[in-house]
């Protein structure tokens, strides 16, 4: 019988005999069939023997799950399953292809994990690839996938793994650390691609960003190896200049891998030539210069050997807080000591050899010159600072920035090819500097004048001016407690709204009115003018500039500066084309320019804004009036949380706090909090909930009104919920656009939210959790807050104008003592 017919004969046996258990050792080790099922203790091994899969417990755990490893190094796991489901000591587990097709681990009748096929395959067969890929074949087709372990990376980037960010189609894969060395459930980080102007690999714990790369400058991610090299060979796609994915080609000569590790280190390793040991190739970061923002705005990291890592400001800037500063703590970053001279008193000086600063406030070409950028950068006086964007060809492109420089990185000499020209008054430049500007404009005089013109001016204003900003500085602090906000004079606020004209109001609330100014700078700001009538007084004015100056994130409202002159109190903030979320959500024309995916990405920047307010940022933040109205968008629909009157500081330990006077608005405030003063966190998670379910329906929580009941939105939820009908409650007009599953896992994270117990809610890094993975089984959730029948009559007949048209509450609650 030839060794053909014998393995066909085998191959159909094994077709044949029910439940198999695959044992080491077999024909098909590397090959599972449908019938056949892995237990602990049998492995599948890849065919030249690279990679093994099976049942494992990491390091001191008792708890079981199903991952691969390297054959010789069976403790580097490089994927797991069921990283979120673990398996406890007691239950027998087993691994299979069910019958449509699906990845299955059963224990007993019930299933701990499962991953579906893209299509129903009429022959399915598992294999576990030399590369590590796990996949899923019908009929044995190579290269037909129906299901593969590499589109679903847990910590380590193999070969042939890419990372993908394709809006387009919405495909985003990301590693994502281990919880810790016993516990591969995901992490405190990920590492993911970042598109935002120039493309970037970032890490980031929760929603903060904790270090990048550096910015793709046309051949290699700037802060990072040079690309290409004889040790890693990256190939990179690009899709209307978004980097789509980053992959490096399987190459069975030379095993590497790329491991984010549970305190966010990324490590490249390499397998020595006996592939018993591996070697550190490359690490980021790789000093304390790669944390994020570690000199603060307008300071620039300086690595050195003989000495520890230390920041220096940029050349015509001083530390803002120097005692700080002498302490080595930098995050308050560096001011400038002269102020710019728009209209022909700035130069700009060249800084060489650097990972450029983030891109937070910018301009982008691609296709213009060094000079023609240096021109349009003199142009504009909120340009900071430009470079040429890609190394490629000598240089190309322009990049210009505008406000303050975060995160920059002195590099190596190597990297001599990005340089950064940062505007400075002429009298910081050199004159070896001011010389070659003079012969490049030709205009030799006048640049010596305009240099004296501003020595004059600056004395001027030092000699005869100083008195004022004096006299300011002590009003401002008296009024406010010297806060550590920038100061604009009312005048200035008064030209640039023209002179608070209706034409300018953009929005009127319990507090005052907003109005959109433009500065002389020509930035576009928005200017919050509390009314002397509001029951927001000086405290909670102090309050919001207190807590939001403090934060920095980019679903949080910027607070620009404030004023305080006379009875003037007014803050100043960025400017947000598309207003608050409510004007788009809750009209029936305008509602439809938001798809599913758009109110998806809202959704998930709100909770991200939400869970740095909560457990990453400095401060730990309650918000206490989290709704849809306090929900702005910029010009790309990115939602920021406004508003902070009402938020309040706690303590890292503090778990609860009691008010008196409860403040807040109807529909969204937690039964705990507007019955007994009581708030917490999962008060905020309480509005966090009606907001997502607002958005998704399209309708207010409050005065939502049904014909089969009286209940408000949470209890229509609630009951739709119940009776299997959650997708009743979508709004009609995302029929088109909407992915079932997505929109069941929101209602049912929404109602989660709001339970009525406050211990029932989850915490934000839940919430996050649960709205970003497909794979996770949620809880079932209990009955929502204010779940009462209301009266039939319309209870705003009975609300005071005062209290409709501020749609806030006030309680005072008297207390024994």
């Amino acid at each position: 019988m030839s060794l053909f017919s014998f393995t066909t004969i085998l191959c159909s046996l094994l077709h044949s005999l029910p439940f198999l258990s695959l044992t080491v050792g077999a024909v098909y080790d590397h090959i599972l069939f449908p019938n056949q099922t892995l237990v602990i203790g049998h492995n599948l091994v890849s065919q030249n023997q690279v990679f093994e899969m099976g049942f494992f417990s990491p390091g001191k755990s008792s708890n079981r799950f199903l991952g691969i490893w390297y054959k010789t190094t069976p403790d580097v796991v490089a994927w797991v399953a069921n990283r979120n489901h673990p398996i406890t000591a007691h239950q027998t587990p087993y691994f299979m292809i069910s019958g449509n097709g699906s990845l299955v681990i059963n224990s007993g009748k019930s299933i701990i994990w499962s991953a579906n096929s893209s299509r129903v395959a009429t022959n399915p067969v598992l294999q576990l690839l030399d590369s590590g890929n796990l996949v899923l074949l019908d009929n044995m087709v190579e290269g037909s996938y129906l299901w593969q372990s590499f589109d679903h990376p847990t910590d380590t980037l193999l070969q042939g793994m890419q990372l993908m960010d394709d809006a387009d189609s919405g495909v985003e894969k990301y590693l994502s650390s281990w919880r810790n060395a016993d516990d591969p459930s995901p992490g405190d980080y990920i590492l993911r691609i970042e598109n935002k102007g120039l493309p970037d690999v970032v890490t980031l714990r929760g929603t903060t960003k904790r270090y990048r790369l550096g910015k793709w400058n046309g051949l290699y991610f700037g802060g990072g190896p040079r690309l290409p090299n004889a040790m890693y060979n990256v190939s990179v796609v690009f899709r209307h200049e978004r980097m789509i994915s980053v992959e490096e080609a399987y190459d069975s000569t030379a095993v590497t891998r790329i491991t984010l590790d549970p305190s966010g280190t990324m490590t490249r390793y390499t397998l020595n030539a006996g592939r018993d040991r591996w070697n550190r190739a490359f690490t980021f970061p790789q000093d304390t210069c790669d944390e994020y923002g570690i000199c603060g705005p307008n300071g620039i990291c300086k690595s050195r050997t003989d000495s520890p890592v230390r920041c220096q400001c940029f050349k015509g800037f001083s530390p803002k807080f120097r005692s700080y500063w002498d302490l080595q703590d930098w995050s308050g970053g560096c001011t400038r000591i002269e102020p710019l001279n728009c209209h022909g008193g700035d130069g700009f000086l060249e800084v060489g050899g650097v990972k450029y600063p983030e891109m937070l406030s910018f301009w982008l070409n691609m296709t213009m010159s060094l000079s023609e950028c240096k021109a349009d950068c003199l142009k504009n006086c909120s340009c900071t600072a430009y470079a040429n964007p890609f190394i490629t060809n000598g240089g190309s492109g322009c990049l210009m920035w505008f406000g303050e420089l975060i995160d920059t990185k002195e590099l190596s000499a190597a990297d001599s090819k990005q340089n950064i020209y940062i505007r400075v008054p002429v009298s910081e430049l050199d004159l070896s500097t001011s010389l070659e500007d003079e012969k490049e404009n030709k205009r030799p005089m006048k640049l010596i004048l305009i240099s004296i013109a501003s020595g004059v001016l600056i004395s001027t204003f030092i000699n005869g001016g100083i008195l004022f900003v004096a006299r300011l500085k002590r009003q401002v602090k008296r009024k406010s407690e010297d806060l550590e906000l920038p100061v604009i004079k009312m005048e200035t606020i008064v030209q640039a709204t023209n002179n608070f004209s209706t034409e300018n109001m953009i929005g009127i609330g319990g507090f005052g009115s907003v109005y959109k100014g433009n500065m002389p700078s020509g930035e576009e700001i928005a200017v919050k003018r509390l009314s002397r009538s509001s029951h927001q007084g000086l405290e909670e004015f102090r309050n919001e500039v207190m807590v939001i100056a403090k934060l920095q994130h980019k679903n949080l409202v910027k607070l620009l500066g404030c004023c305080i002159e006379e009875d003037e109190r007014m803050l100043i903030y960025e400017y947000l084309e598309n207003k608050s979320l409510d004007l788009l959500v809750f009209d029936h024309s305008r509602s439809t320019l938001l798809t599913w995916p758009m109110r998806c990405d809202i959704i998930m920047g709100i909770a991200r804004g939400l869970l740095y307010l909560h457990h990453d940022s400095r401060l730990k933040i309650i918000h206490r009036d989290l709704k849809t109205s306090n929900i702005l968008l910029d010009r790309h629909l990115t939602p920021k949380i406004s508003d902070f009157g009402l938020a309040r500081i706690f303590e890292e330990d503090q778990a609860l706090a009691r008010t008196k006077r409860v403040i807040g608005t109807f529909g969204y405030m937690a039964p705990e909090y507007a019955i007994d003063g009581k708030y917490s966190v999962k008060s905020d998670i309480f509005g966090l909930g009606v907001v997502l379910l607002e958005i998704i329906s399209g309708k207010k929580n409050r005065g939502y009104e049904d014909t089969n009941h009286n209940l408000n939105l949470l209890g229509h939820a609630w009951l739709l919920w119940k009776e299997n009908k959650s997708l009743e409650l979508m709004d009609g007009c995302l029929k088109n656009t909407v992915r079932e599953c997505e929109v069941k896992r929101c209602i049912q994270v929404g109602l989660l939210c709001v339970q009525k117990c406050a211990d029932d809610r989850p915490i934000m890094s839940s919430v996050v959790s649960m709205l970003g993975s497909d794979g996770v089984v949620l809880p079932e959730p209990k009955e929502p807050g204010f779940f009462i029948q209301r009266s039939s009559s319309p209870v705003e007949s009975y609300a005071s104008p005062s209290l409709k048209s501020e749609n806030t509450i006030t309680i005072t609650d008297l207390e024994a003592r």
